[in-house]
């Protein structure tokens, strides 16, 4: 397989379980810190995209900066909404997984097993 990448947090058991599932495939990813180096809005677009997603589904609405920015609100865009996850990463759903076979977001980490099969 050739370049993999893992939008990965350490803190999150899911982006944990998927990297670790990854390394006993054999692979050793590309570690994305998407919290100190956040994506531009057209390459999370894209990803949402490629993974088969909403912007809904990908932006973390548990956390407490989702209700400080008022994010609930039905009527938002997901221009707006993807501006808003740039601007707090935070909010970014974990991990994306990246390979020559696809997009996903792997919760539960398993989910990587779709990208290695």
């Amino acid at each position: 397989m050739s370049r993999v990448e893992i939008w990965h947090r350490p803190t999150c058991s899911n982006s944990r379980g998927a990297l670790q599932l990854l390394r006993e495939a054999g692979i050793e990813p590309v570690i994305v810190d998407y919290i100190a180096q956040p994506p531009t809005v057209e390459r999370l677009r894209q990803a949402i995209a490629d993974a088969g997603l909403g912007v809904r589904d990908a932006i973390r609405s548990k956390e407490p900066e989702y209700a400080a920015r008022g994010l609930d609100g039905p009527g938002l865009s997901d221009d707006a909404l993807l501006e808003a996850m740039v601007a707090a990463p935070i909010l970014i759903n974990r991990p994306f997984v990246f390979t020559d076979k696809g997009v996903r977001l792997c919760r539960p980490p398993e989910t990587v097993q779709e990208l290695l099969d």
